[in-house]
């Protein structure tokens, strides 16, 4: 009974401080009002690689370390093959990834071999700087939002794109130029690995596949409180496989980008 008794007065005992140490609260100051949530930053990484190239799935290793640690909201990765180590055409068993864009690409930045690449279009960085910058980047507060909304009709084959942007809140007058790129994940093809042998059967992901509204985009302006809304449109080859491609839309001024966003054309792509 006595100990039955004092477990009893040392719990009522620490109730009483416990209530007695809440501090009475106004019944005005509640309800406290939360502004709206910034926008996430996310981080554009052009990989200019190439199925020659054979440090380049080192690079590639590196982009998936990141999108582990990050998420595939945060980075947001394009594998740019081109330059002298890329391989055009092929055969359907064995594509070429290499494009004639993705050459225009190259040659801006003065890519002077492979792997390298660009963050949030800084200057062209060795691959094993690309964790450091990306780290720089999500430092910076975001300006605008990007939301994208595809519908695409499989018998046609026709995308239809609409990206909505909007500047956060107490920011006014961004500007700066929308690019719609198109990338395709879970292509099987050729390349060259670090030890110099072939794979044949490698997978290349985020792969770049074409620009949807010109090589640098267009001239795009936001308001606070006013989105900024446009709708493009776009055949998918027959060639690409359209459950895994995805649409890449950033926002870009002469300090680099503003903002990044992606979304698979179709709602069941799980290789965002």
């Amino acid at each position: 009974m006595k100990i039955r008794k004092m477990i009893y007065t040392a719990a009522l005992a620490a109730m009483t401080i416990a209530f007695g140490g809440c501090t009475p609260i106004d019944e005005n100051e509640r309800l406290i009002e939360v502004d709206k949530p910034q926008a996430q930053r996310a981080v554009l990484i052009e990989d200019f690689t190439g199925q020659w190239c054979s440090n380049c799935p080192n690079a590639a290793s590196v982009i998936e370390s990141l999108l582990e640690t990050y998420g595939s909201d945060v980075i947001i990765p394009v594998a740019i093959h081109s330059g002298p180590q890329g391989f055009q055409g092929g055969t359907a068993e064995m594509p070429g990834l290499k494009t004639d864009l993705g050459d225009v690409y190259y040659n801006k930045y003065g890519i002077e071999y492979q792997p390298q690449g660009v963050v949030d279009k800084g200057g062209r960085l060795e691959y094993t700087a690309w964790t450091a910058s990306v780290r720089s980047e999500l430092q910076k507060t975001a300006l605008l939002s990007i939301t994208i909304s595809n519908d695409y009709a499989e018998a046609t084959r026709q995308l239809t794109i609409h990206t909505k942007m909007e500047s956060v809140k107490g920011i006014d007058g961004v500007s700066g130029k929308l690019q719609l790129w198109l990338v395709e994940d879970g292509i099987i093809s050729v390349q060259v690995m670090p030890d110099n042998s072939y794979n044949m059967a490698y997978t290349h992901n985020h792969v770049f596949r074409d620009a949807v509204n010109g090589t640098w985009g267009e001239d795009v302006s936001m308001t606070e409180g006013t989105p900024t809304e446009t709708t493009h449109t776009y055949t998918i080859p027959a060639n690409w496989k359209a459950g895994n491609v995805s649409v890449v839309a950033f926002v870009y001024d002469e300090s680099g980008v503003l903002q990044v966003a992606k979304k698979a054309i179709i709602s069941e792509n799980t290789n965002n």
